[in-house]
């Protein structure tokens, strides 16, 4: 189904141009321009991830990845999304190779990739995980399966049938969804039941937020902070992606590319509900020993699990539909969206900038199979879907949000300062360390900056809690634009222009 869809989308990029392949010729619908944000960013891991974080943790934990999404793409949508279309760019990294080079454009395109390709990853993990609980399939194959066809489909139409598919998949995980829960919360003893059930087990773990000072063993002031953290770095490291705002640069008009992000913001927030019910209701659920000490062990199956055990196996199967609709239309977009950076500001602009528009079209159909193969490589070495969904924010927040706000709004920033504000922030990100892959704090933040440096490790793992993603990344926003004041005498501030040539005031 999702091959005829993309076949069928295709014939609207037959004879373009690869504007119209990477950006749908900036003339798609406000309508399907927000039902594929959405879609997109309700991925496999907005929905294992919300699960998870509520069966093993706390509601705020739970819903905050989606929460702080949904606010990303308003916020997104009222502050960037109007001018990025007004400019008529083509990827997010124009913007970079406009104000400071395509060569320093080019290094900054790096954290983008990967964040795109991290991002790639998680999600076939999410489909990979799910069929492996639902139909016994093993991991290589059902990663294989998946990626295979919607590799196929994005080559094929580019935007148009990612768009369109998008569309047909978002309606699959409403639908799943929709169906299943009644079944969840019947077998768990209704909405009420299991509501309070969790409050009574976990009375200080039902906020959506949480609380304003520490309430005990779980939320400690330490902890509160580290939520803060994080939410503000899926917050506003969720406005650089590339995905984002090739939806953004689809749009017909400016104003359509504000409101179709605000709209999918709504959205985003709005279907954060679902899961997180199937978290609360596997926590309450009394689960038999052998599929509890499962759960314990590999709390990232609680979607899954949910699906086959607590409801009929027709509705499991709709469930199924609903992680398979929302990774891949995620997947698709991801990867067209790292081919387009690849193709159009790497390939394009520095190694074959003379390149024809047929030769670009099939660069960029290239590129959109290696970074696939990339992504099932890397999908077979992560543990947990909801620790790489976060970090792929991470990384482009501490790096190139700052970055953004700063070439689209400050008319004297210059390369120098983008460059010392990259590699002081990237050095303040690592220094923390990072335990998704093993690799521990080299500065002691605690040490330096608080009286008390043991409470700001978490327990058992050992994990820094002191804010230090966003230290590094105001670090960032106060170094560009100091930097490159102080540097402007022989690094004059370059101003934005569009595709055209025509320079752009940085109001």
């Amino acid at each position: 189904m999702f091959l005829v869809i993309g076949w069928l989308a295709a014939r609207k990029v037959r004879d373009g141009t690869a504007e119209d392949l990477l950006i749908a010729g900036r003339a798609m619908p406000m309508w399907l321009a927000t039902l594929t944000m959405t879609a997109t960013w309700v991925d496999g891991g907005y929905l294992l991830g919300t699960a998870e974080g509520a069966y093993k943790s706390s509601v705020a934990l739970g819903i905050q990845g989606g929460l702080c999404f949904g606010v990303s793409l308003i916020l997104g949508g009222i502050f960037f999304a109007r001018r990025m279309r007004r400019m008529e760019y083509t990827t997010l990294i124009d913007p970079f190779e406009s104000r400071f080079g395509k060569h320093w454009a080019a290094v900054l395109f790096i954290p983008a990739l990967l964040g795109e390709l991290f991002w790639s990853a998680e999600l076939l993990v999410a489909i990979g995980s799910t069929f492996g609980v639902t139909l016994q399939m093993k991991l290589t194959t059902a990663i294989l399966i998946s990626a295979v066809v919607v590799i196929l489909y994005t080559m094929v139409g580019g935007m148009w049938s990612v768009a369109y598919t998008d569309a047909f998949q978002l309606g699959m995980v409403v639908i799943g969804l929709a169906v299943a829960i009644p079944y969840v919360l019947s077998a768990t003893g209704g909405l009420d039941a299991v509501m309070a059930g969790y409050a009574a087990a976990r009375p200080d773990r039902t906020g959506i937020l949480p609380p304003f000072s520490g309430t005990g063993s779980f939320w400690t002031s330490q902890s509160i902070i580290n939520w803060w953290d994080v939410s503000l770095m899926l917050i506003f490291g969720g406005i650089p992606w590339n995905c984002y705002f090739q939806r953004v640069l689809s749009c017909q008009t400016p104003l359509k590319a504000q409101w179709h992000s605000i709209f999918a913001g709504l959205l985003t927030i709005l279907l954060t509900l679902p899961p997180l019910l199937i978290g609360v209701a596997a926590f309450r659920y009394v689960w038999p020993v052998n599929l509890m000490a499962e759960l314990q062990a590999q709390p990232a199956q609680t979607f899954p699990m949910v699906l086959k055990y607590l409801t009929p196996p027709l509705v499991a199967l709709l469930g199924l539909g609903a992680i398979i609709g929302a990774v891949t239309s995620s997947f698709s977009s991801s990867i067209l969206s790292a081919a387009s950076m690849m193709t159009w500001n790497f390939a394009g602009r520095i190694i074959w900038p003379d390149l024809s528009v047929t030769q670009m079209k099939r660069l960029i159909r290239l590129s959109i199979v290696l970074l696939g193969a990339s992504a099932i490589a890397m999908a077979l070495k992560v543990q947990s879907v909801q620790a790489l969904w976060f970090f792929t924010s991470d990384l482009v927040f501490v790096l190139l949000f700052p970055q953004l706000v700063f070439a689209l709004f400050d008319s004297k920033v210059n390369r120098t300062g983008s460059i010392v504000a990259f590699c002081v922030s990237l050095a303040l990100r690592l220094g923390g360390g990072e335990p998704l892959f093993g690799i521990p704090p080299i500065i002691p933040y605690p040490e330096i900056l608080t009286s008390n440096p043991s409470v700001w490790y978490e327990a058992g793992t050992g994990a820094l809690l002191f804010p230090y993603k966003t230290l590094a990344a105001l670090t960032g926003l106060i170094l560009l634009p100091l930097v490159s004041r102080m540097t402007a005498r022989w690094d004059n501030p370059v101003p934005l222009s569009l595709p055209s040539g025509k320079k752009v005031a940085a109001a």
